[in-house]
């Protein structure tokens, strides 16, 4: 067994601690012991040094710019399989064959239906509440409505069949709840789901159909968004993952940890990011501005962000953008793209894979850069990216909540601290 050995120099004693090695990726040191041996922690703001868990389900090469469901390359799935698909392997860790698609896909459209209770919750809301704050709180509400579908007191031993289930409520109601809260948000009347529509049709026919009017949905735009929700459909510990299991770890319902998920993606650092990049190349403005703000991005003095670029994990091109980036080349002959803002991208695109500056800082486009631009294209509110991006990530989130759930020995997330405030005050 490979160890390293960690020395405490203030008493010269020693511990060895075992090396885990993934089948992908860096090395972690098993440093569980660490407290026992030393009486010390490991510091590590924000985690980002801190393996949290043993995980089946995605596999991220940061070096290569690599990104794996099950291991299945992501630009194999999401050029030849559509999400549905996606998300019976992520929940089951394998690909369906066609008898199982089909019977995958008729459960999934039978459950896009919300209890008639759950819908008068949305006229509760202001006329001006974001989508994502009305997701948030239906899918925290849908406990009160299934809460005794599943065991949820800490035993491993519940039967599978109902997590199939709750996954598939999961997935099948949550594109429902994101157009009622967006057709809420801006005084539409609801529109019921239909069944007889795949999953990313149906969620497009909601969020554009008026009574008694039949919207105009191109074959391209259900390929486009379907492929934005493949590739959003899980990405390793990120933060609302991270959310997602740590609410798991205390033995909560299930539409509650992803009612935490749901709200850590909301933040501009997350999920929001692809909102953040249209704000921004509108505030750029032209291609003339370009360079001028390139400038400020590169400013060390300047608070200015160029915002879809670089990424947390990914030291090289982020693989998502690459097949985005196709997508985009795809629909530009079939669908009105706003040309100013793409000339924008483009430009910001040209100048940052060419400049030494982001070359060298691994400033590469990620995958909000293009989502943006794509969601824009298929005319998409802009208050309703993160919410696309909840409706593709939540099978994830299932998947990563099961796979903990699982473990023989589940225990509850509890971070230490280092305290630094006043000690020994007295009235």
């Amino acid at each position: 067994m490979d160890t390293v050995t960690l020395t405490d120099n203030r008493s010269g004693k020693s511990f060895d601690a075992a090396i885990k090695y993934p089948k992908g990726g860096t090395p972690a040191m098993d440093i569980a012991d660490l407290h026992k041996e030393f009486e010390l922690y490991s510091f590590d703001p924000s985690l980002g040094n801190t393996v949290s868990c043993e995980s089946k389900v995605t596999h991220l090469n940061a070096k290569e710019g690599k990104l794996y469901h099950r291991g299945y390359p992501i630009e194999e799935l999401a050029q030849e399989k559509n999400y549905l698909e996606v998300c019976y392997l992520l929940l089951t860790g394998e690909l369906p064959d066609t008898q199982q698609y089909g019977e995958f896909d008729d459960l999934i459209r039978k459950r896009y239906f919300l209890h008639e209770k759950l819908n008068r919750l949305f006229s509760a809301f202001p006329d001006d509440s974001h989508p994502m704050s009305t997701l948030s709180s239906a899918v925290a509400a849908l406990t009160s409505f299934y809460h005794n579908f599943i065991e949820i007191h800490g035993s491993t031993d519940f039967d599978v069949n109902e997590y199939y289930v709750m996954a598939q409520r999961i997935i099948g109601k949550i594109p429902t709840i994101a157009a009622q809260a967006y057709r809420q948000s801006v005084g539409l009347p609801s529109i019921y789901p239909d069944m007889d529509r795949y999953f990313t049709e149906n969620f497009l026919y909601m969020l554009r159909a008026y009574p008694n009017n039949e919207p105009e949905i191109k074959d391209i735009e259900i390929k486009a968004l379907d492929t934005i929700f493949t590739l959003h459909a899980d990405h390793g510990q990120n933060a609302s993952t991270t959310a997602v299991r740590v609410v798991c770890s205390t033995g909560a319902h299930p539409y509650a940890a992803i009612s935490a998920g749901i709200s850590a993606l909301w933040g501009p650092k997350h999920g929001g990011a692809n909102e953040a990049v249209i704000n921004q190349l509108k505030a750029i403005g032209s291609v003339d501005n370009v360079e001028k703000y390139i400038r400020k991005a590169k400013d060390k003095n300047d608070p200015f962000r160029l915002m879809g670029f670089g990424h947390r994990v990914y030291k090289n091109y982020d693989p998502r953008a690459k097949i985005l980036k196709k997508i985009l080349e795809e629909i530009k002959t079939e669908i009105e793209i706003d040309n100013k803002l793409l000339e924008i991208a483009y430009k910001i695109e040209e100048i940052a894979l060419s400049d030494e500056y982001f070359i060298s800082r691994n400033l590469y486009p990620n995958v909000d850069f293009y989502s943006g631009i794509i969601l824009t294209a298929l005319k998409i509110p802009l208050n309703m990216f993160t919410p696309i991006f909840v409706i593709g990530r939540s099978v994830g989130w299932v998947a990563q909540w099961f796979e903990l759930r699982s473990e023989e020995n589940m225990k509850i997330t509890r971070p230490r601290q280092l305290y630094m405030g006043d000690v020994n005050k007295h009235l």
